[in-house]
């Protein structure tokens, strides 16, 4: 009799750590467990992205870093290409994109976007020693621009939306060297973008044409998906980091000057 007692009382045992097993294995994968964000990006974009061995570097990386350590979310950077970032985040595969993306209201009809956090406006880059004053002055000439960009749409302003002068590239660095190597007599891009090339090319003897009344000043933002429920959260860390003084070192590591936080602020997505 002994012996069956002690027998069922080692079932008991195990049974119970059997069952304290499986409650603390289902605390640690339910609702309990802290979600992962994955952000895309196409990391041909410097200097706000690009590739440092396998790690994406740049204003960015670095932006998106202090944002999510500020709203406590956890997160994997991906470079998965422009088009492949905009179906992620359409279809919630992604849940945000970071690279350079300019709100606009045609955009905003598919996505959502985080409070703006860059000014922006396109420029004109063309060989040194052209007469080019203006975007007029490039209609005609072969025009280099980033397929489904703000740099494409506002080439399409002033050359017409199906020309022939147009030639579309995946990535604004493919355009900079296009006209290096006189596949385009001009790019339109973004400045910070064309500037960086410029400064870190010298060899290439470009120059870049800025063009107040075809270009309009546009803000970047952190694209997620409609309803994101990290919007807020976002949001939050964003106006937190330029309250605290982190935004503008994160910004002076990567340009020059002073950023204008204020036009930032009363920007709205």
């Amino acid at each position: 009799m002994k012996s069956v007692k002690k027998l069922m009382a080692a079932v008991g045992l195990v049974s119970v750590l059997f069952l304290s097993a499986c409650i603390s294995n289902n605390e640690s994968s339910g609702s309990g467990e802290e979600e992962k964000l994955t952000i895309g990006t196409e990391a041909t974009f410097a200097p706000f992205e690009s590739m440092e061995g396998d790690k994406i570097v740049g204003f960015d990386a670095d932006l998106l870093d202090a944002i999510m350590k500020e709203a406590g979310i956890d997160y994997e950077f991906q470079n998965t290409g422009w088009d492949p970032m905009l179906v992620g985040v359409d279809d919630e595969t992604l849940q945000g994109g970071m690279a350079g993306i300019t709100i606009t209201d045609e955009r905003k009809e598919t996505y959502d976007f985080s409070s703006p956090y860059f000014e922006a406006t396109q420029v004109i880059a063309v060989p040194e020693g052209t007469d080019i004053q203006s975007g007029e002055d490039i209609k005609g000439m072969r025009i280099g621009v980033q397929n489904g960009t703000t740099g494409d749409e506002a080439a399409q302003k002033l050359v017409g939306e199906n020309s022939s002068d147009l030639s579309k590239y995946d990535s604004s660095a493919a355009t900079m060297m296009a006209l290096q190597n006189g596949d385009v007599e001009a790019v339109v891009t973004d400045i910070a973008v064309a500037q960086h090339y410029v400064k870190n090319n010298p060899d290439a003897n470009l120059t870049l044409i800025e063009d107040e009344d075809n270009f309009e000043q546009e803000y970047y933002g952190m694209l997620l998906p409609k309803d994101s429920e990290h919007k807020e959260k976002i949001d939050e860390a964003i106006q937190a980091i330029m309250e605290n003084g982190t935004y503008e070192e994160i910004y002076q590591e990567w340009f020059e000057g002073t950023p204008d936080i204020e036009a930032l602020e009363s920007a709205q997505p």
